[in-house]
């Protein structure tokens, strides 16, 4: 088992595994950037707290998810998929998670298709390539690391879209979780969060969009961009044009507070503050995604909602 993970890793213990201007380093993490994020105070944020009534073993993932087509639009273009599991013996504990959401693109034909596509394509690849051969009996090592296992899954899932739908497009924010390791590969507008005990959110993903690029480069405002009448224009996304590449990034799996994947039916419509305020209250990962999505549709639904919520159970 260790040399299985060695090779997923994709190198020694000294090495890292993030991404540097559009270059994926397969490596894993070194222990300076394993170590756990720090809580940080928030005045204003509702204090995250969850109801443990004893410690539960092995480890597992709590996920929750919840999705509407919202109030002004007909036809439900996200998509969205999530597995959890465990593997316990008696040599190792190893939790197992793969969480996907998948905007289609409005603005292209069949973007529902694109982004079902894109969500088969990649959870397909990457249970193949990963999750098949860590469970196998043989104990088959994959061939390539993590991050590159996720590259690959985005860019088959590109290249179908282009094949099977080329007027569609979609977004692609997918979260791999591996015993105490989290990769994310991310196109688009969706996003993946951290949500930290006190309400603080930490984005790890970067929006693709025009509006975020223009706020970067300081021509507009962050008031400014809330309202921009292109603020839903992508400059990067799932089956639309070459050269692709996607972000792909690694983190030490956080011991406390949720992650938070999106669609911008939720992030584009309610606050921060709101979003910690549900996280707050003593439900359910299930609920609360309803929650958030019912407080997204009584905002005005402008768009599809989709949510997935995860935890460590300890």
């Amino acid at each position: 088992m260790k040399n299985f993970f060695q090779k997923l890793f994709g190198g020694n213990d000294k090495d890292e595994a993030v991404s540097q201007g559009g270059e994926i380093v397969t490596a894993p993490l070194s222990p300076e950037n394993l170590n756990k994020p720090s809580v940080k105070s928030h005045p204003t944020r509702p204090i995250i707290r969850h109801k443990v009534t004893q410690r539960l073993e092995p480890p597992q993932l709590v996920a929750g998810v919840g999705q509407s087509v919202g109030k002004q639009r007909e036809v439900n273009q996200d998509s969205i998929y999530i597995i959890s599991s465990t593997l316990a013996s008696n040599t190792s504990q190893i939790p197992f998670g793969l969480y996907i959401v998948a905007d289609g693109m409005g603005g292209h034909q069949h973007g529902e298709v694109a982004s079902e596509t894109a969500v088969r394509i990649m959870a397909d690849y990457i249970l193949r390539n990963l999750y098949i051969p860590l469970v196998n009996p043989k104990n088959v090592t994959p061939t390539n690391s993590m991050q590159e296992i996720m590259k690959t899954g985005v860019l088959e899932a590109h290249h179908a879209i282009l094949d099977k739908t080329p007027d569609g497009g979609t977004t692609l924010t997918t979260c791999l979780i591996l015993g105490k390791q989290m990769t994310i590969a991310h196109v688009g507008d969706s996003r993946a969060y951290h949500v930290e005990n006190d309400g603080t959110m930490n984005l790890l993903t970067h929006d693709h969009s025009l509006v975020r690029r223009l706020e970067e480069m300081g021509q507009i405002t962050a008031a400014e961009a809330q309202s921009h009448p292109q603020r839903h224009v992508l400059y990067r996304a799932l089956g639309q044009g070459e050269p692709f590449e996607p972000e792909i990034t690694s983190h030490r799996l956080p011991s406390s507070g949720y992650i938070l994947i999106c669609s911008d039916g939720l992030w584009g419509v309610i606050t921060e503050n709101q979003i910690a305020s549900v996280l707050a209250s003593d439900v359910s990962t299930q609920v609360m995604c309803q929650q958030l999505v019912n407080m997204a549709n009584d905002a005005g639904g402008p768009d599809n909602i989709s949510v997935i919520l995860v935890r460590m159970s300890d």
